[in-house]
């Protein structure tokens, strides 16, 4: 059977905009240290009234313009997000609220910023089941609302911001194999044991707060390079493709080296992968939505194109999706 084709995006990002500059004049940092080590050069930072659900509400509502679907027709809605509006009720039962499409089936997912990469996974097979025929895919975040505004290593890195897929399921009389639209091939994984290497130091089990984000860089960025290589490449194969068949990689938004050293790796042409981390920064389980949302609606991105999702996250959680638009 073929995958669950996605008929439209959209995509969110907060009113305010933060400038490397703006961020060296509150903490000891510069706007040269930054971009050299991670490309970043601003971000969209939440204000007030501005939230996760907020954020994908707005997504969500732009893909569906994009697909031309109405809201009642949605059956599934599947969010993936490390920072939800409240510890319960999940933030897509927000969403579905305000988007009228009340009674269908809405979930979150933590995956952290391989989120997207879980939830599109989820729904495809949901749909696949028959759980339904239509299914919004969101990611979003407001990271901003977890940093330690004082450690520079790590508040400069992340920004807020949300994007949105609807997915359709698969028809009896869709084509198969790697010319087909929709999703072709995916791939999970997961590690708990590098836990401590990026992590959220609260909780509501364990300190009963919020908390803030710890990150120690170097060795992310180690796995990052491996795990993310290692998943490409099943997924090539899955597929029964070679990485020269594809058209556009969309990565996670996590640092401009780790995208250059992946797509390196894979013998990838740089022209191939989509960069929004200079704009955006790191927006978690957004990035590759957001990130796709743009590329589709500058005319890069376009139907019948062989795309490839991929990310990495905290937990260690890892994965990729090959998809035909």
């Amino acid at each position: 059977m073929t995958g669950s084709h996605l008929l439209g995006s959209g995509s969110a990002l907060p009113s305010r905009v933060v400038t490397n500059a703006e961020l060296a004049a509150q903490i000891d940092t510069s706007d040269e240290w930054i971009v050299e080590r991670t490309g970043i050069r601003q971000r969209y930072i939440a204000s007030d009234g501005e939230t996760t659900a907020s954020l994908a509400i707005a997504a969500s509502r732009k893909a569906l313009d994009d697909a031309g679907i109405a809201a009642s027709d949605i059956d599934l809605i599947v969010l993936a997000t490390a920072t939800p509006d409240n510890t319960f009720p999940a933030t897509a039962t927000k969403v579905q609220n305000a988007l009228g499409c009340n009674g269908c089936v809405a979930f979150d997912v933590a995956a952290v910023c391989s989120g997207f990469l879980y939830a599109l996974t989820t729904a495809d097979s949901l749909l696949k089941t028959g759980t339904g025929t239509r299914a919004l895919v969101i990611g979003a975040e407001t990271f901003s609302r977890i940093l330690d505004w004082e450690d520079r290593t790590t508040c400069v890195l992340f920004g807020d911001g949300a994007g949105a897929v609807v997915l359709e399921a698969p028809r009896e009389d869709d084509r198969v194999g790697a010319d087909a639209p929709g999703v072709l091939a995916s791939r999970l994984h997961a590690d708990g044991a590098n836990h401590d290497l990026l992590y959220v130091d609260g909780g509501p089990s364990t300190t009963q707060t919020v908390g803030h984000l710890r990150m120690k860089g170097r060795e992310v960025f180690r796995h990052a390079v491996v795990n993310l290589s290692n998943v490409l490449n099943e997924v090539i194969e899955d597929a029964g493709i070679s990485a020269s068949d594809i058209d556009w990689v969309v990565p996670h938004q996590a640092n401009a080296r780790i995208l250059d050293a992946t797509a390196k790796k894979l013998g990838i042409a740089p022209e191939k992968v989509i960069v929004t981390v200079d704009q955006h920064a790191n927006t978690s389980a957004a990035s590759v939505p957001l990130a796709y949302d743009v590329a589709r609606r500058d005319g890069r991105i376009k139907s019948g194109d062989l795309v490839m999702f991929e990310a990495m996250g905290g937990g260690f959680t890892w994965g990729a999706s090959l998809v035909r638009i």
